[in-house]
């Protein structure tokens, strides 16, 4: 993994060999170059760290996830601040069954740094609301499911929502 400067750097570079390979007429040279840098811009927006472990989160194998964001060294040197975000989230989610207190602070610390998804900060403030429910903090729990069922506009937490909307009713 390249620090996300570095990746800047590189891009700039291929980019300057692309226009020196342009000015020579080597214009398919030049031009393929133009999309190998490309992925470089594109990693510099999303982190390969985080989309890996979003790949194997997807796959229920929250191990693999944990070894690639361990990867990551320095997240605030190397991430961008939204990426420090999902990396934060992918934290919470990863600690959610084992640690609660911890993975309060992740999730905090998610939607503190911004996340781009509006279902991925409904999904951290419903297990937010989860964590307070089981703190027995029951207007906190309350307010974040109203945010977290605001976000949701399409209805994708609609039934989790439900599920801890009647088991604060049990409090």
């Amino acid at each position: 993994m390249f620090n996300k400067n570095i990746k800047l750097v590189i891009t700039a570079l291929i980019l300057a060999f692309a226009i020196y390979q342009f000015t020579q007429g080597f214009i398919g040279n030049g031009i393929a170059l133009v999309f190998f840098s490309s992925i470089f811009v594109l990693l510099y927006f999303k982190n390969e760290m985080i989309l890996l472990s979003f790949w194997k989160l997807r796959k229920q194998d929250f191990d693999g996830a944990k070894r690639w964001l361990d990867k990551i060294g320095n997240p605030q040197a190397n991430l961008t601040q939204k990426q420090q975000g999902y990396y934060n989230y992918l934290h919470g989610l990863m600690t959610a069954q084992t640690n609660m207190n911890q993975s309060e602070k992740f999730f905090k610390k998610a939607i503190q740094l911004g996340l781009s998804m509006k279902q991925d900060i409904a999904m951290a403030k419903l297990n937010l609301a989860g964590i307070a429910m089981t703190k027995r903090r029951k207007r906190e729990a309350q307010k974040l499911l109203k945010e977290a069922k605001d976000l949701d506009k399409q209805g994708m937490l609609k039934d989790q929502i439900k599920m801890m909307k009647q088991q604060m009713k049990k409090i």
